[in-house]
């Protein structure tokens, strides 16, 4: 495995990127001597394959405050691997949430549930909005929104997401609220901590 390729290839498409690069490093320099060892990888393109996203999501979350006025942020759902299952993984509502964040805990995740042996792929989603601060209103009408955007992504047998940082009981159950209204079905599609 030639990393210094493979990590030069993923810089020109992901600049700026510093998160998820560094993960995907650590991943390859942690693997390498077992890949080498097996050059049907290398043919079958395996590191290629999973250290790019199958698919991502980029979205605005448009909602109404306490004040009446109309704030926006951004959403997202990175759907990392399912090669093995659904994608699973949290939702994350916190300031600091961009793409390389989200990229890189997909990633994890991705191997995180491949560990437990359960059918599931890895995935992650988020918004740079932070809850802290805000009513119960605003937090409902946020995740209302949220969901508005992301509902015809998730599913059962397709992205079954779960909370994160600034995402528990509460904000779930609006979202899961929110998700039933749409599709009008109590299916098993957010699971809770």
């Amino acid at each position: 495995m030639n990393i210094e390729r493979i990590m030069s290839s993923l810089e020109a498409k992901h600049p700026g990127e510093s998160e998820y690069l560094q993960a995907v490093k650590e991943v390859l320099l942690s693997i390498e001597d077992i890949y080498n060892q097996h050059p049907e990888f290398e043919k079958a393109k395996i590191i290629e394959r999973l250290v790019e996203p199958d698919r991502i999501f980029t979205f605005r979350v448009t909602w109404v405050d306490d004040k009446g006025d109309v704030q926006t942020n951004l959403g997202y759902r990175v759907q990392f691997n399912n090669a093995i299952g659904p994608y699973k993984g949290g939702i994350r509502f916190h300031a600091s949430v961009n793409l390389s964040i989200l990229k890189f805990l997909g990633f994890e995740q991705t191997f995180k549930n491949a560990l437990t042996t359960l059918p599931m792929g890895g995935g992650k989603g988020g918004s740079d909005f932070s809850p802290r601060g805000k009513s119960d209103g605003e937090i409902m009408r946020f995740c209302q929104a949220f969901m508005l955007e992301l509902w015809r992504h998730l599913g059962p047998d397709m992205d079954v997401p779960a909370g994160d940082i600034g995402v528990g009981g509460r904000e779930v159950g609006y979202m899961f609220g929110m998700y039933k209204k749409l599709t009008r079905e109590f299916t098993g599609t957010f699971t809770g901590k």
